[in-house]
């Protein structure tokens, strides 16, 4: 009689899918060290929305690890297939986030991995190959950076927390109402942003403007693994994989200045 063969458990699956993930981030962003101020084209996608080699080397080396055939795919520089919203698991993946810092040689950006389930942020993986700093987690298990467990900040006040904002919007004039209250810390990358959140770096990071799930959803499941909360920016959770991957806003906190934060944006 042939050995019965069991399929993995739930638990079993989220394992070895952060491990998998963070092998294809590290490996995904040796690939973009080598491009980092060194020769490479610049494709323009839209209005501060360049495309590099980097982007593509990094995306298919993230898809030859995770890519499968009865799991979902969303990647910002993949093409769509629609047969994703039919699967329980989805990678959610933004292969080079921060790619304008890129361009300019600024080494705030990251490799973002995410895997959502039956619509649910459950793991998240980022990794700043400059720096060499590794984000990763699975929710309700908890996050790490650089392997040492991390978790958001307990600052629970408004006053003096610290908001990791983009540096175009700073910029624009955005946070200036509130730069008594506020340290504001720019940085280049969404996912990025939402890393330094996770590890206690900042108490929150926020914006009123829309943004994709590849932009944020690795993130989003970091800050949750590490007990913070994260939602749009009238307060409704995430649910990702969905037909359209524009999302209405970020709110990105420990949990305690969540709704100071949500009050300002309103």
């Amino acid at each position: 009689m042939s050995p019965s063969t069991t399929a993995p458990s739930y638990d079993g699956i989220l394992t070895a899918s952060l491990q998998s993930a963070i092998e294809a981030a590290r490996e995904a962003g040796a690939a973009i060290r080598g491009y980092y101020k060194d020769s490479y084209t610049v494709k323009d996608k839209g209005q501060d929305n360049p495309l590099t080699d980097a982007d593509l080397a990094s995306d298919k080396i993230i898809a030859d690890h995770l890519r499968r055939e009865d799991w979902g795919w969303l990647s910002e520089e993949s093409v769509d297939d629609a047969t994703r919203l039919d699967r329980d698991f989805a990678w959610i993946i933004d292969p080079l986030d921060g790619t304008k810092e890129f361009t300019l040689g600024i080494p705030e950006f990251v490799v973002s991995i995410g895997l959502v389930h039956r619509g649910a942020p459950v793991l998240g993986v980022l990794y700043n190959p400059i720096h060499d700093e590794l984000f990763a987690g699975v929710v309700g298990r908890g996050a790490t950076f650089n392997g040492q467990p991390c978790a958001v900040s307990s600052h629970a006040d408004l006053q003096g927390a610290r908001i990791v904002c983009s540096r175009t919007e700073m910029k624009k004039g955005m946070f200036d109402a509130w730069t008594d209250r506020v340290t504001l810390q720019p940085v280049g990358s969404v996912a990025y942003k939402f890393g330094r959140v996770a590890a206690g770096q900042a108490e929150a990071t926020f914006t009123p403007q829309p943004r994709n799930e590849w932009d944020i959803c690795a993130g989003v499941a970091l800050v949750l693994a590490a007990g913070g909360h994260a939602s749009n920016r009238v307060g409704e959770a995430y649910q990702f994989n969905r037909r359209n991957p524009l999302v209405d806003g970020v709110c990105a906190t420990n949990g305690a200045v969540h709704a100071h934060i949500l009050g300002l944006m309103a």
